[in-house]
């Protein structure tokens, strides 16, 4: 491709959401220096003259962020310090009609699965024998593995089917390759992320091919944990609770988003659960794998939603003690079910609710940290930052869950797994020092 500079083109790729969306950039990445094209991720130097935009459109405040990257990219372009901004992700998937006309100054505009129309921009081809092969974004000790694309559920708040369409699985064979190539260069934990972790398998081989999936990844040698993201828990697999209690390398953690806890809330949100059925299945994976983890995802401020049912969500997390907590405030989707529904809750109370639910969950995880103290735990090291060195256990992931602060007076390098006893617990963090 011609550019306006002499010298080669250099291509910058700005990942803004989740971690999908940093999978599709890593993967992109890889493609472009497979054509000899020279590539970055979130580049500081501004030594490139070239950059894609992968955008978010979850909700409002993404799409906000999504924006203004893309208007702070092309201020840059105006004064001379870029030839191109290229836009592709969710936002642009969803929105590409009205961005084009909104903001004409980008170059040209990709849905989430255009990547080969992107790489014809660079006149490079799309290699299809790079299975799997990308460049790693993350620190060499860690990956995530995308098993399938898109989503069939039709959760009345979520855009996302609208942005990455139907649920579509990966296959078994193609996946174990592309984790084995990981951990050839390093990669020592993966973390596996969907739409939809729980309905893997059911397009290609007419059933929930998850615990299959992990049995086969486990046997790959030098692959020291396997985590779970996004697990739907209506119709949950439980043979996947066997395989993780019976594999050593999959980590008792398992992230299941609930998005709510009042029968009121999870029939209006279209999840086709009940609170008793949900109760029942904590109570089947506690009981199943012993010691899990457990993560979950709320959502406050619904359409309809009332004090008695934020009541409700909040005695479920005391009655259930769930092991880490996020939380968003309900943004008004269009084109979602719940769009025809008038958005009802002031902004200034979703916030005040999502409080209120945090600081009943920060309790219990403060009573949850002080009793690992005096422990020992297998720890992952992630960084090291202001002398002191970060990790996690199993029952941590990255960015989204509690680090532990390590004291050591040998050096640990970066990517090691050591054992901690802790010392210190914090609301969200514990500290601890290395044991021989």
């Amino acid at each position: 491709m011609k550019a306006k500079t002499l010298k080669k083109d250099k291509v910058n790729i700005i990942t803004l959401g989740c971690s999908k969306n940093l999978v599709d950039s890593e993967v992109l990445s890889g493609q472009l220096a497979a054509n000899e094209i020279d590539v970055v991720h979130e580049n500081k130097k501004l030594d490139h003259n070239i950059v894609v935009v992968n955008t978010c459109g979850f909700i409002d405040k993404a799409k906000e962020e999504s924006i203004n990257t893309i208007l702070d990219q092309l201020e840059l372009k105006r004064r001379g310090k870029l030839d191109k901004v290229y836009v592709t992700g969710c936002l642009s998937e969803r929105y590409r009609g009205d961005l084009e006309k909104e903001i004409p100054e980008v170059d040209a505009w990709f849905g989430t699965l255009e990547l080969p129309l992107i790489l014809k921009q660079f006149d490079a081809d799309y290699k299809s024998e790079l299975l799997g092969e990308r460049l790693l974004s993350t620190p060499q000790h860690y990956a995530y593995v995308k098993i399938s694309e898109g989503c069939n559920r039709t959760c009345a708040f979520c855009a996302i089917p609208l942005m990455r369409g139907q649920h579509v699985s990966k296959p078994i064979e193609e996946l174990v390759k592309e984790v084995e190539a990981l951990v050839a260069r390093g990669v020592k934990e993966i973390m596996l992320i969907a739409q939809e972790l729980t309905y893997y398998g059911l397009d290609i081989y007419k059933k929930r091919a998850l615990p299959d999936l992990l049995n086969k990844l486990a046997d790959i040698k030098g692959l020291e944990w396997i985590r779970l993201h996004y697990a739907y828990p209506s119709k949950f697999p439980l043979e996947v609770l066997d395989v993780m209690r019976e594999r050593d390398n999959i980590c008792k953690y398992l992230d299941m988003p609930l998005q709510h806890a009042s029968n009121n809330m999870l029939n209006a949100m279209r999840r086709n659960i009940t609170r008793e059925e949900m109760t029942e299945l904590i109570h089947e994976i506690r009981k199943r794998v012993p010691g899990i983890c457990l993560r979950t995802t709320l959502i406050a401020g619904f359409p309809g939603e009332t004090e008695e049912d934020i009541e409700e969500l909040k005695a479920f997390l005391q009655e259930h003690r769930f092991d880490r907590v996020g939380i968003f405030q309900y943004s008004h989707e269009e084109n979602t079910s719940a769009y025809e529904i008038e958005d009802n809750v002031p902004a200034e109370e979703k916030e005040r609710r999502a409080q209120e639910i945090m600081e009943v969950q920060q309790e219990i995880s403060l009573e949850k940290n002080q009793e690992k103290v005096g422990k020992t735990f297998k720890v992952i090291i992630d960084k090291k930052e202001a002398g002191r060195y970060l990790g996690r256990t199993e029952f941590d992931s990255v960015e989204v869950d509690n680090e532990v602060v390590i004291h050591s007076k040998k050096k640990l390098m970066i990517g090691d797994f050591v054992h901690v006893k802790i010392t210190k617990a914090y609301d969200y963090d514990i500290e601890g020092e290395v044991v021989e």
